[in-house]
């Protein structure tokens, strides 16, 4: 894994056009969503044409050997060169993938799409085949690194750890926007191959090997984005690096929330993508509420809950045991233990900590709905509206895309229920009485929020000190919630002015 060979393969990829565009156009849509089943048959098929391209999506992606000659023209000058790296495998007229290149497509904060190429083991399980896995396996692009990847708030920074790097992928994101970008893991595969991505994206990253922040004792930083190996279990039998922390239950998520508070600048954000315990007759949000920093804002955000019997499944074909002959011993043996711990389920979803003035501000939300991807940018307005002081004084408006539904019998006068609904970000949903839904209708910027309340109280015939003492605290999770923020630049508001007809 030379660094050095990266510039020369950059440009053979480059120019047979293996880009994520150029391979999807090639594959068509049938063979690229069947290879992201892991089907690669409609893939071959797409691919018999000998080109550099078909020849290089051949290699990596289908691991199928191709001729030789075919290798040559698609790699001129490197097949020899990368087989002796250990990147490919030569025959007397074949050549075979050792290791997966994989193209990648990256927006970042400007908005524009770069090209990108991720290096990592090759991917167990293709057409059914085995799927063992060795205790150092280094995993390419998978649902959770891009499922962190649209968590990760892209606004330039000056320094970022990519905690657990595995890849790399996640600091070939940051330093898309970061000034100074450090990648530390204990798995040495994984750091060999973190230097190789880097030098093959034209990035600098700091690679750093060590367990968890002991690499960067007494640093801090403006981001850390964080996938750590938070598989839950009794971290007994052959651990996987990339997802086995050898600490039990979900202890290595406790240590990561814990202790990054200490290594984050003033205004700096962490964020974990993670799996956490829910133990039996104790709700989620009271277990992890004791995890979090006093002084730091910080969202929690439940997206899915398994079944301990599911998760075992999960992990167990992961690691490529479905089917073999100690499944159901380590089967039993997993499930037992979550009995004997008290675990009821699994959580899995998103932390996000911010620095900012103490107290910290908290948020713990079950949200298993879908929401608009990227999702860093509404985690990053959560961040300024959950310090946003709103009163009696301020004038608000209300979110473009927040829509009113009404619910109740065909023909009746009056709905029985009325949500508001965020079409973006979290795309939040909360019922509303008739006040609450005409504030929000009424806030446009021109009015203060008591003007709209008196206004409101006179026109449905309501004590005025009554319907501002009872909704000011309504307005304040509206803007916290994101329903409401303020006006950019508040209009001078009249003495008195009709609100409704």
């Amino acid at each position: 894994m030379d660094p050095a060979l990266a510039p020369a393969l950059r440009s053979a990829l480059v120019a047979a056009g293996f880009t994520y565009d150029g391979v999807a156009g090639l594959l068509g849509p049938r063979a690229h969503d069947a290879l992201a089943r892991n089907e690669t048959a409609p893939g071959r098929t797409a691919t018999a044409g000998g080109s550099p391209l078909e020849t290089l999506v051949r290699l990596f992606l289908l691991q199928t050997t191709v001729p030789l000659a075919d290798a040559e023209r698609a790699l001129p000058g490197l097949v020899d060169r990368l087989a002796v790296a250990g990147l490919l495998e030569r025959s007397v007229g074949e050549v075979a993938a050792r290791l997966d290149c994989r193209p990648y497509a990256a927006t970042g904060a400007d908005g524009a799409d770069d090209d990108l190429w991720v290096v990592s083991d090759l991917t167990p399980g293709l057409d059914g085949g085995p799927q063992r896995v060795t205790s150092d396996h280094v995993l390419g692009i998978s649902p959770a690194s891009t499922s962190l990847a649209q968590l990760t708030i892209r606004e330039p920074v000056c320094s970022a750890l990519d905690l657990g790097t595995g890849c790399g992928v996640q600091a070939l994101h940051l330093a898309r926007h970061a000034g100074r970008v450090v990648a530390t893991d204990v798995n040495a595969r994984a750091l060999a191959v973190t230097r190789f991505n880097a030098a093959l994206n034209e990035v600098d990253v700091d690679v750093r090997d060590g367990s968890f922040f002991e690499p960067v004792r007494g640093e801090r930083f403006d981001l850390i984005a964080t996938n750590p190996p938070f598989v839950i279990s009794p971290a007994t039998g052959e651990r996987l690096v990339y997802r086995d922390s050898g600490l039990p239950g979900d202890q290595v998520v406790e240590h990561v929330v814990r202790t990054a508070p200490r290594h984050l600048a003033p205004g700096g954000w962490c964020q974990v993508l993670a799996n956490w315990v829910i133990e039996r007759d104790r709700p989620w949000d009271e277990r992890l509420a004791g995890w979090l920093p006093d002084d730091h804002d910080a969202l929690v955000v439940q997206r899915e809950v398994l079944d301990p019997s599911a998760y075992v499944e999960l992990w167990l074909k992961d690691s490529g045991r479905h089917g073999g002959p100690d499944y159901l011993d380590r089967y039993d043996t997993w499930l037992s233990w979550f009995d004997e711990q008290g675990i009821e389920a699994i959580g899995f979803g998103w932390i996000n900590l911010h620095a900012t003035s103490s107290p910290g501000r908290r948020e713990l939300l079950e949200w298993p709905y879908d929401v608009e991807q990227p999702i860093a940018p509404a985690v990053r307005d959560w961040g300024t509206a959950v310090r946003a002081e709103a009163d009696v004084d301020d004038h608000l408006v209300a979110r473009p895309d927040v829509v009113q539904e009404t619910h109740g019998p065909v023909g009746a006068e009056h709905p029985e229920t009325i949500v508001l609904r965020q079409q973006l970000g979290f795309r939040r949903a909360r019922t509303a009485d008739t006040v609450e839904a005409a504030l929000v209708g009424a806030s446009d910027g021109d009015l203060s929020v008591g003007a709209i309340l008196d206004a409101l109280a006179d026109l449905l015939e309501l004590d005025v000190d009554t319907t501002r003492d009872t909704y000011l605290p309504v307005v304040r999770e509206l803007v916290a919630q994101g329903f409401l923020s303020q006006a950019s630049s508040p209009a001078d508001e009249p003495t008195r002015r009709a609100l409704l007809h």
